[in-house]
């Protein structure tokens, strides 16, 4: 009896761990990229294994902060204009995320995902030979303000019920953590189970070769663009230039591009491009052992083994409105302030679309209409940190094995 197949459409990291679980089941597995080897937001992220994430981007109070950050041109939110009227649906999905008991559900569905991440990815790392690239040290989130500090409280209440560990710090006590951080700084959290990658670049290059070298996954270029034919057995899909690849699942991971593919098989689902930036500076001049958020302002920056990230943004403009690189300038501007011997000379501006779904939750599970397509998209912030989670689920459903968690929350059919 022949292997059975499977076609991956998309070659960023939710991909390629898809790509790897199903590989790891005996399946033949094809991955389709319209540019396998590009910058993509699996590349170009702040790095964090953001497990402490289980609180929505929607909460109760952000209504009250949005206008002042739409009014800031380089602020923390922007929406392009051209954009706006298109965006209302999701933003009236997003508004709705924040009632308090969806935060609930969506805290709980988000913490099912986080808590089970490292029993995923720290195998498939040490399969791949790249356990080198996590780097468990946790991360600070730090503060300037008193009132700001406070205002947070619930937040941090709310991740300790979800078994988040927390410590919460003076100023004096995270600059013994991280003696860069500026005076400025009056406290800190300090969350242990935060970890960030070394390199996601070489994380992804890494991972893609170990596939093709060690399982025979095959890595095409190719722009998918809908569905030739669905049955209980096949489904074929078909690219730009005419070709048509045929598999007996296929699994629709193409990040802020998923969308539309999943409307072609008749599913609806608010899924917007959440372009972020960042800059990432070789010789920094400061050193930093550990992710370091910027609570008030909206960013991160990283120590990587290429320099120093400095990101964060969040633009809504659709996927084809040109970057703004003032943003990533205007980070490092900013991140000066809390770095007073930062250099800023001499980095690498980059800008990449986070699949943003209105509820925080991805959209992983069968098409309704299909059930040998499977949809694993729509992480936004939390690519990097939930891939390999996403992979080992879909290769359960491939498997056909028991849910190991409620999939009820990340299905599409939320949308329909």
């Amino acid at each position: 009896m022949s292997a059975q197949s499977a076609i991956v459409i998309g070659a960023g990291v939710v991909g390629l761990s898809t790509a790897f679980h199903l590989a790891a089941e005996d399946l033949t597995v094809t991955v389709v990229d319209r540019d396998p080897l590009g910058d993509k937001a699996s590349f170009g992220n702040a790095a964090g294994i953001a497990v402490t994430e289980v609180v929505p981007a929607s909460v109760p109070g952000l209504a009250l902060k949005i206008p002042g950050w739409l009014l800031d041109p380089l602020g923390p939110l922007a929406v392009r204009p051209a954009h706006a009227l298109k965006l209302l649906p999701w933003l009236w999905a997003f508004s709705r995320a924040g009632r308090p008991e969806e935060v609930e559900r969506i805290g709980a569905a988000l913490s099912a995902l986080n808590s089970r991440v490292y029993d995923d990815l720290e195998p498939m790392l040490d399969a791949c030979g790249l356990s080198g690239e996590l780097q468990r040290r946790g991360a600070l989130t730090v503060y300037e303000s008193e009132k700001a500090f406070r205002n947070d409280a619930e937040e941090w209440s709310f991740k300790r019920r979800h078994g988040i560990e927390v410590r919460a710090l003076s100023g004096d006590e995270a600059r013994e953590f991280e003696p860069a951080l500026s005076p400025v700084i009056t406290n800190a959290i300090l969350t242990p189970q935060w970890s960030h990658i070394n390199d996601p670049k070489a994380l992804v290059d890494g991972l893609r070769s170990w596939l093709m070298r060690e399982r025979g996954v095959q890595i095409l270029t190719g722009e998918v663009r809908g569905f030739v034919t669905q049955d209980s057995q096949r489904a074929t899909l078909y690219c730009e230039d005419g070709r048509e690849f045929s598999g007996d699942f296929v699994v629709v991971a193409a990040g802020a591009w998923s969308g539309v593919l999943a409307q072609t098989l008749g599913d609806r689902v608010l899924l917007e491009s959440e372009r972020g930036y960042n800059t990432t500076l070789p010789e920094p001049g400061v050193e930093i052992s550990r992710e370091i958020i910027f609570a008030e302002r909206k960013f991160v920056a990283t120590p990587l083994s290429i320099g120093l990230r400095i990101g964060g943004a969040a633009e809504f403009g659709g996927l084809d409105a040109v970057a703004n690189y003032k943003r990533s300038e205007a980070l490092v501007s900013l991140a000066s302030r809390y770095f007073p011997k930062l250099n800023p000379r001499g980095g690498t501006a980059w800008a990449g679309h986070r699949p943003a779904t209105p509820d925080s939750l991805p959209v992983i599970g069968r098409a309704r209409r299909c059930p040998n397509v499977i949809y694993a998209f729509g992480h936004g912030h939390l690519g990097l940190t939930q891939a390999a989670t996403t992979g080992r689920i879909v290769a359960d459903l491939v498997k056909g094995r028991p849910d190991s968690i409620n999939l009820s929350p990340y299905s599409i059919s939320r949308f329909n």
